[in-house]
């Protein structure tokens, strides 16, 4: 580890003025004195860590300021001083860094996946206010991994877990290639010690059996730019050993199957020879059809720039080429924070990787304040931090960035919030196709919306993105809760009629008693409470109208039965036990936290609470109740041919329409068939009944029930 001298030094060659350097160096004696006494699992002083943060820092030409935080960054946490100190010390802008930096201070969290989670949406809130924050818990993180090996062997394993899924997709998000890489090869070092250990032996054996055919590959690649008259450094690019074994599990090949493919990088002067060499090296070597892929022209969304492609080399050896400038190269391996341009004009700042960074930390923000818990938030950031994207087009010739399996509703979310809650369909290339369609790059999307439309809960099980995730159970949420209400509202009149009362008679002083006795703020969240079940209606009803200290005695009058409309939503929904249908006679069950069941009034299942008036309410059937309803039947008829495209052919001419439909036979002559239907109502259901009878063979037909 090198002195604070030897960094001074090393700091002066590329941080301008030396007053910025001075800086650094008082940085680092405050932490020195501030850590005094502080000791490293290792046995070495505490300050040697934040100097090796800082020294990591200093590796990607960082400004003066995020150095001082590197000096800076356990300060707060570890040795007791205050945020204000460190601000009259060295200004408010290294101060709010070294605080983003900072871990939550020990909270009881209920496990530590919710600790994580915690601590990472603290993360998120720092980084909006600077990006800084987060390069500077990478590099602290960085070196926290290379001195692993004193802590013990699950504690080694549960940081780097957390390194593989949340620090090294961000290194990757940011485009810093060169640290993600460290992070996973360190990360599965102490995840499986043993598999790295002969997955690195048996890369050191093969790269001793590639060295001639590397070197001959090597040479042919610059005889061919010599020859053409183009400049290019060509270099063989090793694999690492964390993308070797998640190739070998991931897609089931062995290790030799990985190793016959051999990978170089052309690293030229500026882009216009990017394009002349690909077309040398094609002319060199045939290329393999398809695997071309241009990220200069369409950069990753973490603003990584190159051009690959794949050649069948001498001997049929697949040779796997990256071109690119030295920008690139440079941007390639630090990422966001190659070129630092945080000081530099606005118009910069507007562009490229910060841009991309910045658009990144915006969405994250997003996410927060729109999901429900921290670890909700943590799911979808993970969603979020995908390695790999698909590249499609708005019909106006936009391009848009998904991760891979990303479907028309991710793009319809990533469009606008309101696009993807207004979506009823799409088209691919200008044809008609689902929205779970996985989309594929270079195609064009265009999302159909209809006003008034919203989300459906089947969504949640196909899209990928967590913008589009975390939006859709937030509009679902909205919607579960007027619809709460609206039920909830509607029981309780029900219930108060009982006792010849209405809401619009009760004071407001009772109702505020009521919600002060339920700790509740308004009134709604008591109507949502009953809607979804969580509280009785007659228990409420006979609260409100209660004085103090006393209670209603009388029983509630007979009431005529809720009417069911078939439109409430969410909120209500049809037993699939005995799957009733407008026109049969029907109660509903209160069910906690899903609202009301609707069950035929012969359902065994709730044959027990019947009669309870805290757990079932009669229910009827409105007039103008809307809707399809499924119902199950069961039909025995003589087997043959074209047996299933008879019954639907007549299920049809009934205007049914079948949603499921299996067989069993039951012997020799008769065959048993289960059809699920979905009907309007009872009348419905008797004009299919009866066109069924009326085909040859049928022997019996019963309405399946609980």
């Amino acid at each position: 580890m090198p002195s604070i001298d030897a960094f001074a030094d090393r700091l002066s060659s590329y941080l301008g003025p030396e007053d910025q350097v001075n800086l650094v160096r008082r940085a680092y004696y405050y932490a020195e004195q501030a850590h005094d006494g502080q000791r490293r699992r290792s046995g070495e002083p505490y300050v040697t860590h934040p100097l090796a943060v800082a020294n990591i820092l200093a590796d990607m030409h960082m400004d003066h300021q995020s150095l001082m935080a590197a000096m800076l960054h356990d300060v707060i946490e570890d040795t007791g001083i205050a945020k204000e100190a460190l601000t009259a010390q060295f200004g408010e802008t290294v101060s709010e860094l070294v605080d983003g930096v900072s871990k939550l201070t020990q909270m009881n969290f209920e496990s530590k996946a919710e600790a994580q989670a915690e601590n990472f949406q603290k993360m998120a809130m720092a980084m909006a206010r600077d990006i800084r924050v987060i390069l500077v818990k990478l590099a602290d993180r960085l070196h926290n991994m290379r001195t692993l090996e004193v802590l013990s062997g699950e504690k080694r394993r549960r940081i780097a877990k957390e390194t593989l899924e949340i620090y090294a997709p961000i290194a990757n998000r940011l485009g810093m290639h060169s640290m993600r890489v460290e992070f996973e090869d360190l990360g599965f070092k102490a995840m499986h010690p043993m598999r790295s250990e002969r997955i690195r032996q048996a890369v050191k054996k093969a790269r001793g059996n590639r060295r001639e055919i590397v070197g001959k590959i090597q040479e042919s690649l610059v005889n061919c730019l010599a020859r053409e008259g183009m400049e290019g450094q060509v270099l063989g690019r090793e694999k690492h050993l964390f993308s070797i074994y998640k190739k070998m599990r991931g897609k089931r090949r062995a290790f030799n199957e990985i190793m016959d493919v051999y990978a170089f990088r052309i690293i030229v002067d500026k882009v216009d020879t990017c394009y002349r060499v690909l077309g040398a090296v094609h002319n060199l070597y045939k290329p393999f059809p398809g695997r071309f892929k241009d990220y200069i022209a369409i950069p990753k969304a973490n603003g990584y720039q190159s051009l690959h492609t794949t050649l069948f080399g001498m001997h049929g050896v697949p040779i796997e080429i990256q071109i690119r400038t030295r920008e690139m190269e440079e941007m390639a391996n630090h990422g966001i924070a190659a070129h630092w341009l945080y000081k530099s004009s606005e118009e910069e700042a507007q562009k490229g990787t910060h841009a991309r960074a910045r658009q990144w930390v915006k969405g994250i923000l997003e996410l927060q304040q729109r999901a429900g818990n921290s670890l909700e938030f943590i799911e979808n950031v993970k969603i979020d931090l995908f390695p790999d994207e698909v590249y499609v087009f708005t019909p106006k010739g936009r391009i848009m960035e998904l991760p891979k399996g990303s479907t028309a509703v991710d793009f319809a979310y990533a469009v606008h919030t309101d696009v993807g809650n207004s979506c009823i369909a799409c088209r691919i290339n200008r044809r008609l196709a689902p929205l779970s369609e996985p989309l594929q790059s270079g195609q064009t999307v265009e999302i159909v919306t209809a006003p008034g439309t919203r989300p459906n809960p089947v969504w949640l099980s196909f899209v990928v993105t967590g913008k589009a995730r975390t939006h859709i159970r937030h509009a679902l949420k909205l919607q579960r809760r007027s619809e709460s209400i609206s039920l909830g509202e509607r029981l309780l009149n029900k219930t108060l009629a009982g006792f010849d009362s209405h809401l619009d008679k009760i004071p407001q002083e009772r109702i505020q008693a009521v919600l002060a006795e339920y700790r509740m703020e308004v009134f709604e969240d008591l109507l949502e409470e009953i809607g979804l079940g969580n509280r009785m209606a007659y228990v409420v009803a006979r609260r409100l109208l209660s004085s103090e200290g006393e209670g209603v005695s009388s029983a509630p009058s007979a009431e005529g039965p809720l009417a069911i409309r078939g439109t409430e939503g969410l909120v209500l929904s049809y037993a699939k036990c005995c799957t009733p249908i407008p026109g049969d006679p029907i109660v509903g069950h209160l069910s906690a936290g899903k609202g009301m069941v609707v069950h035929l009034e012969s359902c065994k299942n709730i044959l027990d609470i019947r009669h309870n008036p805290e757990k079932c309410i009669q229910l009827s059937w409105a007039k103008d109740v809307t809707g399809e309803f499924n119902v199950e039947l069961r039909v025995e008829l003589e087997h043959q041919r074209g047996l299933i495209a008879l019954l639907a052919t007549s299920v049809t001419a009934a205007d049914g329409n079948i949603e499921k439909i299996s067989m069993d036979e039951r012997d020799g002559r008769i065959s048993v068939v289960q059809l699920v239907v979905s009907v309007h109502d009872r009348v419905h259901l008797a004009r299919v009944i009866k066109k069924l009878r009326a085909l040859k063979g049928v022997v019996r037909i019963t309405r399946v029930r609980s």
